[in-house]
């Protein structure tokens, strides 16, 4: 599953004037029975909620005051992840008789027209403390708290990724974790600052905007949705314009000779994907990314790694890993992914992670000829990324989840038409000059073939033998 969780605020969201209507409660215990979580994101105290709301259990979490408390329905328990409200606040606004004014476990709040004097009272306290406005509400936080990290703690709890979540929302408090989630909805009634920054804008307003989206989640996993704003940078083309990674794509074939620069392309990436926190697993047969600072490599030279020994560094989120193969022998590899990849499809299913399965030396791990399940593992999966001297001796079964090329070195066209032909396309293209250092061939099935300029790593790295393998 691409969708994992959703995230959504309460009340001008789920709730209309405080109450969630049934229909949009079936809705969401349809949505929760496909094995998908529930993250309830409010600025209320738990207190209020719970009067308003008696069906909170649904959720499997919740996180109250603006990110400042985290609720376990299944357990009742109420944990404070921020720092207490301050005493010297309160005392200060009950002392130029703010009314209303509310005092919870983190929050202090009150309403509009009240907002300067509570900033002038932070200001005189020298408080760090910040204020977040929900319409009409004037909240007072922490620095550093707010929807989008309560959010992250909720994740967090559930071994969950950002990545994996929709999100819906209405106000400008639910800005901050709406821009965090995959895809950011504001539902029919939402202000227009929220419907110009979100991904989708429902047709229905309140819960039934939120039932519409959950419907489009488990009917098509929002396949149709624009999610450009997360693609991973390749490079530019001779105009100056972006090419893109598609991070929802099928997956990439990257191809060269010996000392193209496919290991330094695919440095670039990774860093690129780190950057964005989407989890990724590298099968590094030959250890040229064994000194990648930014993962966590199992296996080397004197240590062969084992799938079990792998699948227990991937119960974090935001732990990458590399899988360095040097300690099997060349002839087993091949079994060890036949091993690995049906046990990351199903992580994907229920966790909806590693996001990237970058094999590296892919025609040795994948050979054409041999009836390996790693075969049919890998032919139906998305966010793939295979690295090669020769896309023909892959399977074909493989080149099917592949919609994309990027071909580097003095052998592109060549190792082109090769892979277009893997592929059951007849086609010749025209080159009319060689590549040169840091440029590649980029091309995508239906699509006009281009020349780019490659993005470089930050980092210099020495791949194995060969530092511009």
């Amino acid at each position: 599953m691409r969708f994992i969780a959703l995230a959504t605020d309460y009340d001008g969201t789920l709730a209309a004037d405080g109450v969630v209507n049934e229909a949009t409660l079936a809705t969401l215990h349809r949505f929760s029975k496909t094995g998908r979580k529930l993250i309830l994101v409010t600025g209320r105290q738990l207190k209020d909620l719970l009067l308003v709301f008696p069906q909170i259990d649904i959720f499997d979490l919740v996180v109250t005051e603006n990110g400042g408390v985290l609720y376990f329905p299944a357990t009742r328990e109420e944990r404070l992840i921020a720092s207490e409200a301050p005493a010297n606040l309160v005392a200060a606004l009950r002392e130029k008789n703010i009314q209303p004014l509310e005092v919870g476990k983190c929050v202090v709040a009150t309403w509009h027209p009240h907002e300067n004097v509570v900033l002038e009272t932070i200001r005189n306290l020298g408080l760090e403390h910040q204020v977040i406005f929900n319409k009409g509400a004037v909240m007072v936080l922490p620095p550093g708290v707010n929807k989008a990290s309560g959010m992250e703690a909720a994740l967090k709890e559930l071994g969950l990724s950002r990545h994996n979540v929709v999100g819906t929302g209405d106000a400008e408090n639910d800005l901050a974790f709406l821009t965090a989630c995959e895809c950011s909805v504001a539902v029919a009634n939402a202000l227009p600052s929220v419907k110009e920054a979100a991904d989708i804008t429902t047709s229905n307003s309140r819960g039934e905007g939120v039932s519409e989206v959950l419907e489009m989640v488990i009917n098509s996993e929002l396949t149709d949705v624009n999610l450009s704003r997360h693609d991973i940078l390749i490079g530019t083309d001779c105009q100056g314009n972006e090419v893109m990674l598609d991070v929802h794509g099928k997956g990439m074939l990257i191809a060269g000779t010996s000392g193209s620069g496919k290991s330094k392309t695919v440095t670039g990436i990774i860093e690129r994907l780190v950057e964005k926190e989407y989890q990724f697993c590298l099968i590094d047969p030959k250890g040229d990314f064994e000194l990648f600072e930014h993962a966590l490599t199992t296996g080397n030279s004197q240590h062969a790694p084992t799938v079990a020994e792998a699948a227990q560094h991937f119960k974090l989120p935001g732990t990458n890993i590399i899988i360095n193969l040097l300690g099997v022998p060349s002839a087993e590899r091949p079994e060890f992914l036949n091993e690995l990849l049906p046990h990351l499809k199903s992580m994907r299913a229920t966790l909806g992670r590693p996001h990237w399965i970058i094999i590296d030396e892919a025609h040795q791990m994948i050979p054409k000829h041999e009836n390996h399940v790693a075969q049919s593992s890998a032919s139906d999966m998305t966010g793939t990324i295979f690295v090669t001297e020769h896309p023909d001796h892959l399977a074909q079964e493989s080149l099917s989840s592949l919609d994309k090329a990027l071909l580097l070195g003095n052998l592109a066209k060549e190792i082109l038409e090769k892979f277009a032909t893997a592929c059951g396309i007849e086609k010749q293209f025209d080159i009319e000059t060689p590549l040169q250092s840091g440029e590649a061939l980029f091309w995508q099935r239906d699509k006009e073939l281009r020349r780019i300029k490659l993005a470089p790593p930050h980092a210099i790295y020495t791949y194995g033998r060969n530092a511009s393998h």
